[in-house]
Formats: structure tokens, C-alpha cells, sequence
């Protein structure tokens, strides 16, 4: 699985680079359908060209800027290795691949900028949610969402505290490294723990400090998300890794077993009971509050997609409901604040769907991208406005 953040998302979202293909398509880890990939990314290439008259490309430019894809349709390894589903991003730029998971419907779409909107179950309720596999050996964070798991590479991150006791001098308030007998001590015997396979005991200040290195590199990769994480470890680690921790979004209740005695599907299931919880009451509650909002008139609620349009690139939209496989094509000059809704795309038209979650998105709002017939306020697109 790729590592997409909520960087990569903005990074797409601001996007302005002249024409800009999305292409979404289902993908299989193993089985004979995986022969079926290239051919399937094939015709939907051929589909990207097909639509070059709901652009002002000329089809010659069109066709280079579909030629990265090109070259995946007989690159082996590339096929080999895949999650769920596969995201394509062209543009004169380039092109940036995401095996994802998250079982895409096939889609292609060509604009002035990306589609995101399959995207966003990823960043919102039974989206994605990260476990951290502590101990004083090596530590892994793995990126989840409902029915799948993969883990991210924590480049620079000590290969345990070993390594990271070797690396570094312990802080002069730290007590140093000690080798514990019973006759080491009179009276009480000092605080220690064992590392995982290893022969050294150490005390709380040195793991703690190890711990707060483990939290740095934690940070550089998580600060701009949103995520739940689950701690698993050992009962008397987790406590001391809390006091190191500043990821604001870890869950009060943890994994309280060794992850080494764990495999992986295991670890997914209990972190799935944490987070779920979590994830589904967020959502009805945001569905109850519009239907009361709804049921009352209430200006805080709306189905009208031109208003929707307008409060999201305001900022106004708190929470935003949007049907997922579903488009409406039109314009909307931010300048003038004039929409235009039409029922067919026509060169330079956007997706009016999209631009309301990305907005929405971008001034922290809540996105649920749902089926259409989940949708609450009976309309491709519902909101809850702040004000």
C-alpha cells in the first residue's frame, strides 16, 4: 500500500496545471483477475482520449500526457504489487500513481483539475485510522482502513533502543543504562524493563527518552493528520510512551499485549473494535444534527448544490454530505460567484460535487463522500453550514 496523506490530498486539490486526467479502478492483491488489470487501465486510457472534445487540448497533447500510463500496461512488477484500488494523476507535470484501500469504481475524468472525491473515505468515517506497534525493538506504524493494512516506512526511526542508546548520550537527568542483580540494591529494587529478546534491563528515563525520539519521528510524518491511533504494547510501556506522546488524535483505550505475539490480522481486528465506534457515532450524529437542522427550516441546512457550492469556497460549510460516483458538470467563477449547472461536461467545466468537498475540505470541514442512496437530505450533496 502507498502512503497518501493529507498532504498528497491538498497537493491535488491545488493543482493547477493546465489539463489534469483521474483516472480510478478496482485492483486485486491476488487471483486470476489481476491478469484483467492492464487491459482494464488500457480501455480506460482509451476513454481518457475519447473524451478530449470536453477539453481544450489538442487529442496529439492528450496523448502524450497519457503515455506514463501507457508504459504501466506491461510493466510486471508494477502489477504485482497491488492493494484495493489504483489512483492515476496526469498532467504536464507528470504522473503520480496510488495503489490505495479503497475498492475504486472504474472512472475517468479529464478537467482543469484532479478528482478527489473518491478519495475523501480515506479522511472521514470508516475511512483510515494508524496502529503503532511499540516496544524497545524495532517500531512500526501501519496505515489501516476497514478491511485492509499496510505499513508505512518510518525512515530514521531507531531500529530500538539499542541502537538508540548507542546513537545517543542519555540526557544528564536521565539515570545511565544499568545491569540489575538481585543484590544490585538493598532494600527496594529499582523500576526496570526488559526489552523484547534482550539481555539489558533499563530504567523509565532511558525508555522514555527513547520513547520521545520515537514521538519526533512519529510527528514528521503525522502532524497534519486527523486519523485515530491505536497504541499496541506491553501494559507497562504504553503508560510511559503516553507521558513522550503529542499526536493529539491516539485513543484512550490501546492494545495492551505484545505486537510481536500478534499477527497481523489479529492487530487489524482489535484496532477496528477501537476505532470503530469512533468513526460510525461521528457520522449519525452529523446525519441527525441535519435532518433536525433540515426538519426545522433551519438556514444551516441545505440541499441546494449552487448554495453549497458557494458557502464551501466561503468556508462556511461545516459538514458536507456528498454522493460518491456521481458528477455535476458546470462552471463556477469564484470572482463573481456565478454557477452554472449543466447536464453534459463541456470543454473547461468542472465537477460542482468535487469543488464542494474539496473546499470543504480545505477550510476543515467534515466530508462524508457516501452512495448516493445514503445520502441524508434527499439530493446528490447536503450540508450543515457553521454560520
Amino acid at each position: 500500500m502507498d502512503r497518501f496523506s493529507s498532504e498528497d490530498l491538498k497537493a491535488l486539490m491545488n493543482t493547477a496545471d493546465g489539463v489534469c486526467v483521474s483516472i480510478y479502478m478496482p485492483t486485486e492483491k491476488v487471483g486470476d483477475e489481476k491478469k484483467q488489470e492492464p487491459i482494464r487501465l488500457k480501455n480506460l486510457l482509451k476513454k481518457a482520449e475519447e473524451m478530449q472534445p470536453a477539453s481544450d487540448i489538442r487529442p496529439v497533447e492528450l496523448r502524450r500526457l497519457l503515455l506514463p500510463a501507457h508504459d504501466l500496461l506491461d510493466d510486471a512488477l508494477f502489477w504485482q504489487y497491488q492493494d484495493q484500488g489504483l489512483a492515476l494523476f496526469l498532467s504536464s507535470s507528470g504522473m503520480q500513481s496510488f495503489r490505495l484501500p479503497i475498492q475504486f469504481e472504474e472512472q475517468v475524468v479529464v478537467a482543469d483539475h484532479f478528482q478527489i472525491k473518491p478519495l475523501l473515505p480515506l479522511f472521514t468515517a470508516n475511512g483510515y485510522f494508524f496502529i503503532l506497534l511499540l516496544g524497545l525493538g524495532k517500531v512500526r506504524l501501519l496505515q489501516c482502513s476497514r478491511y485492509s493494512m499496510g505499513e508505512i516506512d518510518l525512515k530514521g526511526m531507531p531500529a530500538g533502543i539499542d541502537q538508540f542508546l548507542g546513537l545517543h548520550e542519555p540526557n544528564t537527568e536521565y539515570s545511565h543504562r544499568t545491569q540489575v542483580s538481585p543484590t544490585s540494591f538493598r532494600g527496594s529494587t529499582p523500576q526496570v524493563f526488559h526489552g523484547f529478546g534482550a539481555e539489558s534491563n533499563y530504567r523509565k528515563p532511558e525508555i522514555l527518552q527513547y520513547f520521545h525520539s520515537v514521538n519526533d519521528r512519529l510527528w514528521e510524518v503525522l502532524h497534519d493528520e486527523r486519523a485515530p491511533l491505536v497504541l499496541a504494547g506491553d501494559d507497562h510501556l504504553l503508560p510511559i510512551y503516553r507521558e513522550a506522546n503529542t499526536y493529539p488524535h491516539v485513543t484512550d483505550v490501546s492494545i495492551m499485549k505484545n505486537p510481536k505475539g500478534l499477527s497481523n490480522d489479529e492487530l487489524h481486528d482489535l484496532a477496528w473494535d477501537i476505532v470503530q465506534p469512533q468513526f460510525l457515532k461521528a457520522q449519525e450524529d452529523a446525519e441527525m444534527k441535519y435532518q433536525l437542522l433540515a426538519s426545522k427550516r433551519s438556514s444551516l441546512a441545505s440541499n441546494d448544490l449552487n448554495d453549497i457550492v458557494l458557502a464551501a469556497y466561503s468556508g462556511r460549510v461545516d459538514t458536507l454530505f456528498v454522493a460518491l460516483g456521481v458528477h455535476k458538470w458546470g462552471w463556477f467563477d469564484p470572482e463573481s460567484l456565478q454557477i452554472e449547472i449543466l447536464d453534459e461536461p463541456a470543454a473547461g467545466t468542472e465537477d460542482l460535487l468535487d469543488i464542494a468537498a474539496a473546499r470543504t475540505y480545505l477550510n476543515r470541514g467534515s466530508v462524508y463522500a457516501m452512495k448516493p442512496w445514503q445520502l441524508p437530505g434527499e439530493c446528490c450533496a447536503s450540508a450543515i453550514y457553521r454560520y
